[in-house]
């Protein structure tokens, strides 16, 4: 996310600690020019998104009892592009987490967050222009450490990430280049000269 552009987030918790936490949180992350708006009933969410389309809904799957998202979704059709972010605050089983793009726990840090949202939305202005999209720098660095052999886990620690952001960008390099493959990817890196023969793992 660059310029002026104003990122409008919903906070949606029924517990005020974690709403206003997550959402003082999100001021602190500047670059991203979040404007975060807490919602502590479901009958509010229903009222804003009526009026206004937000950028991102972050939820809390428990919130007013349970948060059916797809129901939401055939709901308001209309948000169409809104991104949908759970807020993991509790032992919530994983396929129920599966209709939302991405998570955030308790646990992560001012940095994680940052990561995540910024793949989150990379990913949204990457979809806009499918056909000519450069690889980001980032992007060429991981390709470098998977021809390398290098797992996922050891990546994220060089490149100081969490493992989620570097499958997200794995996943977008594989859009990207239509490369699902690492022996694709390693073709790729040595003709575009991102490495040479002598640093791929045979």
């Amino acid at each position: 996310m660059g310029g002026n552009n104003i990122l409008k987030v919903l906070v949606a918790s029924s517990s005020v600690i974690i709403r206003s936490g997550l959402a003082a949180v999100l001021r602190r992350l500047h670059e991203l020019n979040i404007q975060p708006v807490e919602i502590s009933t479901p009958e509010m969410l229903e009222h804003y998104v009526t009026l206004h389309t937000p950028d991102i809904i972050m939820v809390d799957p428990t919130f007013g009892g349970w948060f059916d998202l797809t129901e939401f979704k055939e709901a308001y059709d209309k948000l169409t592009g809104v991104k949908y972010v759970a807020i993991v605050a509790s032992v919530i089983d994983v396929n129920q987490l599966k209709d939302y793009q991405e998570r955030i726990a308790l646990y992560d840090t001012v940095e994680v967050i940052a990561e995540k949202l910024n793949a989150l939305m990379q990913s949204e202005e990457n979809n806009q222009d499918n056909d000519t999209e450069p690889l980001s720098q980032r992007e060429k660095e991981i390709i470098t450490y998977v021809v390398k052999g290098l797992t996922n886990k050891e990546i994220a620690d060089k490149l100081f990430l969490s493992v989620h952001t570097v499958i997200t960008h794995r996943r977008n390099i594989a859009r990207k280049l239509q490369i699902h493959s690492p022996a694709g990817l390693t073709i790729y890196a040595i003709v575009n000269k991102l490495v040479e023969l002598k640093d791929v793992e045979l």
